[in-house]
């Protein structure tokens, strides 16, 4: 059994920054691809910014404000915010696909932080 743990969201306010963690935990043997997506009230999950081995990739609306990295020897992706503007506002989401020692490699998500840039 895989986990992913979500911490760091909350309520800022517009030009302000936040720094989220997904720490996963379980029985991992190694972990690919890493990604935040987040869903604003009525409307579809999105893809927010993806991380491997070798490349990272944004969404149009947050590059150059938002920064994905990963501590492999932790298990753990980070999305650090800044410049946030109130359309950011979401319930933010991370995900891994991980490998796990059953050999088997699932996609998992953690459950979901809220972000809330407002004045």
């Amino acid at each position: 059994q895989v986990q992913l743990v979500e911490s760091g969201g909350g309520l800022v306010q517009p030009g302000g920054s936040l720094r989220l963690s997904c720490a996963a935990s379980g029985s991992i043997v190694t972990i690919g691809a890493m990604a935040w997506y987040r869903q604003a009230p009525g409307k579809q999950r999105d893809l927010v910014a993806h991380i491997t081995s070798s490349r990272t990739t944004y969404a149009d609306s947050v590059a150059g404000r938002f920064t994905i990295s990963r501590d492999n020897a932790k298990n753990t992706q980070y999305l650090q915010m800044t410049g946030l503007k109130p359309e950011d506002t979401a319930v933010y989401y991370c995900y891994a696909l991980v490998t796990s020692t059953t050999r088997a490699t699932l996609a998992y998500w953690g459950q979901g932080t809220q972000v809330t840039v407002s004045s």
